[in-house]
């Protein structure tokens, strides 16, 4: 970022591009969100973790039950942290963090709930998951070279025009990742909601509410990244084009 800026700022700060301003200033704004956004995960999970679900059954155990009536072996596990709980397909594990593992509250067990929407997105060949994690490959390539390539197209002028165009093609499939991300978040959370309610491990109302704002204030923050990406996309675009201007 810092050498992207530098060329824009050369020869007296005369040739900074308008365009690339306001992405900035965009991104920016993104970078408020996010931290917004993580805060209002944190501050909603505590809030929602003082309710007790009416079940009285810990979040491991509601999970592990959501699972076998699904017809599922995937185990359940703890694992350290907070709000570190995630799906591993590859060790077919669901890792609860300290916060929720042995948690009766209604926040933990919507977020045990969700891991296991995870569960059943794969075990149900949930076609956007399946597109999705077949782009991580090159998506992962795209996030941590688009910018070198995009740099090296810089410093090789005009003919480099073509290689900074590569890095931005090869950041399109790390913004089409998270842009499949924010769908399947909210699948896996209705599959939650859906397993925890038909099952009566959460009471419809104020408990069915709870979950429910917890499962919301943790999709924000894809919305987020993929606001992110889709404005890094365009500032790469921005400074591609720029480049063969220049």
């Amino acid at each position: 970022m810092l050498t992207l800026l530098s060329y824009y700022y050369s020869n007296g700060g005369t040739r900074i591009d308008a365009q690339y301003s306001i992405l900035l200033i965009a991104a920016l704004a993104v970078m408020v969100l996010g931290i917004i956004a993580q805060s209002r995960v944190q501050s909603t999970f505590r809030e929602y973790s003082g309710m007790q679900a009416a079940s009285g059954m810990t979040a491991a155990d509601i999970a592990s039950r959501l699972l076998r009536s699904n017809g599922s072996s995937v185990q359940i596990a703890p694992t350290a942290g907070s709000l570190t709980d995630n799906y591993n397909p590859q060790t077919g594990c669901v890792s609860l963090s300290q916060s929720v593992y042995s948690s009766r509250s209604v926040a933990a067990i919507a977020v045990a709930a969700h891991e296991c929407g995870h569960v059943m997105q794969y075990e149900s060949d949930y076609t956007a998951i399946k597109f999705r994690n077949s782009l991580l490959p090159i998506a992962n390539i795209g996030a941590r070279f688009s910018y070198l390539l995009v740099i090296l197209g810089l410093i090789m002028g005009a003919m480099g025009h073509i290689v900074s165009l590569i890095g931005v093609a090869l950041f399109a499939f790390a913004l089409i990742f998270q842009l499949l991300t924010l769908p399947i978040e909210l699948d896996a959370s209705n599959r939650a909601l859906d397993m925890l309610t038909s099952g009566g491990y959460i009471q419809r109302g104020e408990e069915e509410a709870a979950a429910r704002k917890v499962l919301r204030a943790a999709a924000f923050t894809y919305v987020v990244a993929a606001l992110s990406s889709a404005i890094s996309f365009l500032r790469l675009l921005s400074i591609a084009n720029s480049g063969r201007r220049n």
